[in-house]
């Protein structure tokens, strides 16, 4: 996986999962990066998935990261998709981040602790926390 830091939209994976959001008017892909993610050992793809798809609903729910070159695709996806965010999808998205901390996933091993990450990946669960209605 091609890295260049740890914001959710860091890494080719986030980028190449978020190339799916054209083909989508609804929240299906974003459903499908946290069932990835629900049980067993978690690939580092999915793990990457799973943040950036955590990282979409944040930005629907008006709490996003920083705007770059990376993150203008989302950006242009909410602006035309506006839609609104089950509190239970809310959750779901946190529980998901959680196991990719875990110890069952790749990207935590490979992270291994290092603050940047863990503060990126936490600050995505509080910006999602907040906005629970």
């Amino acid at each position: 996986m091609g890295t260049w830091d740890a914001t959710p939209f860091g890494n080719d994976d986030a980028n190449d999962w978020a190339y799916g959001l054209d083909d989508v008017d609804d929240l299906s892909l974003i459903e499908a990066a946290f069932d990835a993610v629900s049980e067993g050992y978690i690939e580092s793809f999915e793990g990457a998935c799973a943040i950036a798809a955590a990282e979409v609903l944040a930005w629907l729910v008006g709490r996003p990261g920083g705007r770059n070159a990376y993150t203008d695709k989302v950006a242009i996806w909410c602006e035309a998709h506006p839609i609104e965010v089950p509190n239970a999808l809310i959750e779901r998205a946190v529980r998901s981040l959680q196991r990719v901390l875990s110890p069952d996933s790749e990207l935590a091993e490979l992270w291994d602790g290092q603050a940047e990450w863990l503060g990126e990946v936490e600050g995505v669960m509080g910006r999602l926390n907040s906005g629970l209605l």
